[in-house]
């Protein structure tokens, strides 16, 4: 055994040990798009002791999107002959209920795919009488380079450049989840990269008010394994938190450079999250300060109401009410080549990751003993 994988053993030691002194069944919820991926890809479900469970949570940025705002996006794009729509790769794929960007490019609509918001700008500077939208999507973690983008727009005077922000909160996203009562769980993997930005002592509003243990992690599986071990300890011993195991990356304050981006280009709005429903002071606006940036206003822009795609239960996926494998279109009328579901769409989905990572049947012990864990939080409920 290597010394990394006895190190994970260890941290799966003492998960096991605190969940015996517990002596019921446990989840935690990761909110993080990468956490998700690199459980999967690890193969940690499979490892957890018997009675534990990992559930995932809203921190794919795609995934939580709403079908509104996709269909904002296919509009915009099909209805402006002089227009560019610039995307993260992620996006390209995913359903609204008129199709999606990418059957939108077939017809016609000038959709790129760009790996920064400066990419974006660039093409604006590039042609100025062209007019080029940036479709803005993510957490605390991407909303400071859109910030950014904004700001380079006006240094350089550009009025052919507009962002369709779509950012969310991650805090209020944790606040309506605990609220909804719909799911139990018993603390939260926090996520790493988000953290980085807004610091650990944000969710100390998180602890106080729900009394829910709360754990900073990053990304390797080690990092995970701690984590989990040490939320059950957690648990066991009353302790809360937030407590951060990921110091090398995340500070108590986080970056006060991009928080101070955040601020001065935009501001907390209501928004609708795919799953959630529409979430007070969940998302970012552009301020009116910046309205000559703000797709919505100069395009007239306003989502709709949009329906999911009938059958699919993303919106459970995300929220932890289900697995993928509990959705009856995963695998079937769902895959990653036909997608009906963002969360099978993007990288960080995970029905993407259950699709590529248990396909060889190792998470099928992991969906049985998920029900079966139900089944008992159930009766213990």
């Amino acid at each position: 055994m290597t010394p990394r994988a006895l190190q994970c053993r260890r941290h799966l030691d003492r998960l096991a040990s605190a969940a015996r002194a517990i002596a019921r069944p446990l989840a935690f919820m990761e909110v993080c798009g990468t956490h998700t991926v690199a459980a999967f890809r690890s193969g940690l479900h499979s490892l957890l002791p018997e009675g534990v469970r990992l559930l995932s949570g809203p921190g794919c940025p795609v995934c939580v999107t709403s079908q509104g705002d996709i269909d904002l996006l296919i509009d915009l794009g099909l209805d402006c002959r002089n227009l560019t729509l610039c995307t993260y790769g992620d996006m390209i794929r995913v359903m609204g209920t008129r199709g999606s960007l990418s059957s939108a490019r077939s017809n016609g609509a000038d959709v790129r795919i760009v790996y920064s918001a400066m990419d974006a700008v660039r093409l604006a500077a590039a042609d100025r009488k062209h007019q080029v939208v940036f479709a803005a999507v993510g957490f605390e973690t991407t909303a400071p380079a859109t910030a950014a983008a904004i700001l380079a727009a006006e240094a350089q005077g550009l009025t052919n450049f507009t962002v369709l922000a779509s950012h969310k909160l991650i805090l209020p996203a944790l606040r309506a989840l605990l609220d909804s009562g719909q799911v139990n769980f018993d603390g939260f993997l926090l996520p790493g990269h988000v953290s980085v930005i807004i610091g650990a002592q944000a969710y100390h509003p998180i602890v106080e008010r729900y009394a829910i243990p709360c754990v900073v992690a990053g990304f390797e599986d080690v990092q995970i394994a701690d984590a989990m071990a040490r939320l059950a300890e957690m648990v066991r011993d009353g302790d809360k938190g937030p407590e951060n195991l990921y110091p090398e990356a995340v500070t108590p304050f986080g970056n006060p450079i991009a928080m101070a981006l955040l601020d001065k280009v935009f501001e907390p709005a209501d928004v609708t999250w795919r799953a959630l429903g529409t979430v007070p002071q969940s998302g970012l606006e552009v301020r009116k300060r910046f309205a000559l940036f703000d797709a919505k206003i100069r395009f007239g822009l306003r989502a709709a109401f949009a329906p999911e795609p009938r059958g699919c239960r993303c919106g459970d996926v995300i929220t932890g009410r289900c697995t993928p494998v509990d959705c009856p279109l995963f695998g079937s009328g769902c895959t990653p080549t036909q997608a009906i579901g963002p969360c099978m769409v993007s990288s960080e989905g995970t029905c993407a990751a259950w699709f590529k990572y248990g396909r060889s049947g190792r998470l099928r012990k992991v969906a049985s003993d998920s029900s079966h864990q139900k089944q008992k939080m159930e009766a213990l409920s």
